[in-house]
């Protein structure tokens, strides 16, 4: 079984036992965000700056392995012409069930996002890409892709897992990994993987975070780092993930 597939059913059981990013907003919640009362993240406890999205009325919006019906029904409400693309059959159904339930329109697209995109080049004003890199060996080909479909100026938000995550052990205490972490690569690391059901992840340097983005053509705008949101990392104000807003060309002074 391919990796991919192998990510995707782990995050469908995580869905079924209650995964924080498997749950889909509430009514409530969605009515808040009609009346411009709203939060979305890409990284686990600081919410995105409001002006890192705009305006987003009438703008083409991809959720890029974003599915789960937690961002793009507030993308929706703000008059987002939204489309979600995620290898998780669960996370999608809920992104439909959302679509259902509060009457917009939606589509909804399970793809793998280490294929090329199935999308027309310039497709798209803003990529919302939340912390799922993190599931893919590859990254600088997906930087690629998110700069073919958006149009020129557009915005890419993305979220990314440091590999600080990757180093220590499940007590957070101590350094027990080399990187690069992974497991497709070595056994040991893979076994990690398995014993904490983890799917298969790997690390990804600042160079391929970052330098993946600018070698694809984007300019890094902002970026503000975060932490795990529990256990000693964050306890100890250690930052293990990064945001980051990037538009598509140079930006003129």
């Amino acid at each position: 079984m391919k990796y991919q597939d192998i990510n995707a059913e782990t995050i469908d059981r995580w869905v079924r036992e209650g995964w924080e990013w498997g749950r889909p907003i509430s009514h409530e919640t969605y009515e808040n965000a009609l009346r411009g009362q709203w939060d979305v993240f890409l990284t686990p406890t600081k919410p995105v700056p409001h002006a890192w999205l705009g305006d987003l009325r009438g703008k083409k919006v991809l959720g890029l392995a974003s599915g789960g019906g937690q961002q793009m029904p507030i993308f929706a409400a703000l008059g987002a012409d939204c489309t979600v693309l995620d290898y998780s059959p669960l996370q999608i159904q809920s992104e439909e069930l959302v679509a259902q339930r509060e009457g917009y329109a939606i589509r909804c697209i399970r793809g793998d996002m280490t294929k090329p995109l199935p999308f027309a080049d310039g497709e798209f004003d803003l990529i919302f890409h939340p912390v799922s890199n993190c599931y893919v060996q590859e990254v600088r080909p997906i930087w690629r892709e998110c700069f073919r479909v958006l149009k020129p100026g557009g915005i890419l938000l993305a979220g990314t897992d440091h590999y600080v995550n990757y180093i220590v052990d499940e007590n957070e205490e101590r350094i027990v990994n080399s990187l690069p972490f992974d497991p497709l690569k070595n056994p040991e690391q893979m076994a990690q993987l398995q014993k904490d059901d983890s799917g298969v992840q790997f690390s990804h340097s600042l160079e391929e975070q970052i330098g993946g983005q600018l070698e694809a053509g984007f300019t890094l705008l902002e970026l503000y780092e975060d932490t795990n949101g529990e256990g000693r990392l964050h306890e100890l104000h250690i930052p293990t993930f990064l945001a980051m807003r990037s538009r598509k060309g140079w930006v003129e002074t």
